[in-house]
Parts: C-alpha cells; structure tokens; sequence
C-alpha cells in the first residue's frame, strides 16, 4: 500500500498574508486560490491550503526537511525579516539552531502562531549527540 500526504488545512486570520509569509520564507510560490482555500505547495508535492479563521487559532507544528544549502537560504531570510527563531520546539533557546542527528534545525513562528521548523536531517537518522 502506498500512502502519502497530499494536503493540510492551516488556519488563518488572513489566509492571503500567511500563505504569502510561508512562500516568502521557504522560497516558494503561492499557488492560486482554490475554493476558500489559498494553496502553498511543497516540491514533494503536498500542499498546505490556508483558510481563513475567524475563532482562535490553535497554533500546530509544521515541519520542512531541506537541504543544507536549503536551510542557508531559508535562514538568511528568517534573519532578514528580523524573526525570532529557537533551536527547541519550546522556544527556551532563543536566537540558535539546532544540530540534532549531525544536521542543522531551527524553530519560528508563523503570524498566526504555528510552530515552523527547518532541519536537514530527519530525526533519528545521525549522531543524537550532535
């Protein structure tokens, strides 16, 4: 059996905006509106569709493996736009990455609250004392 993920909801207090913010940090295209949804899609091919949300805004994780060079560029543009980033996922480290498995990671937020992350290797697949 062959199971992937083609698409996730995000919430959204402008759906525009943030869908804008995402493509503009990672590098990428905001894909025209389809339904209510604006469409934000990931070169694997899933896509991360924003909606507007008028209730509060449960903040949820969204995770991006890229490469090093990857992870250069999408930093330097975390750096650019003056965000707060964290090498944990409970935003204790402030203003540092991670090098968990011998890669590189870090965590920011998203307007909305969302908890983005950037890393270059998948965990569990290198040195845990990295």
């Amino acid at each position: 059996m062959t199971v992937e993920l083609n698409h996730t909801i995000v919430a959204a207090h402008d759906k525009k905006a943030s869908a804008q913010f995402l493509a503009d940090v990672l590098g990428l295209e905001v894909s025209p509106p389809y339904g209510p949804f604006i469409p934000v899609q990931i070169p694997n091919g899933v896509t991360l569709d924003y909606m507007d949300a008028d209730d509060p805004i449960a903040p949820q994780h969204y995770a991006f493996l890229v490469s090093e060079d990857d992870f250069d560029a999408v930093f330097a543009r975390i750096q650019a736009a003056g965000l707060t980033y964290w090498a944990d996922p409970f935003h204790r480290r402030v203003n540092e990455i991670n090098r968990n498995d011998g890669g590189r990671g870090t965590y920011f937020d998203d307007p909305n609250g969302h908890n983005l992350e950037i890393l270059t290797r998948p965990y569990g697949s290198g040195d845990e004392s990295a």
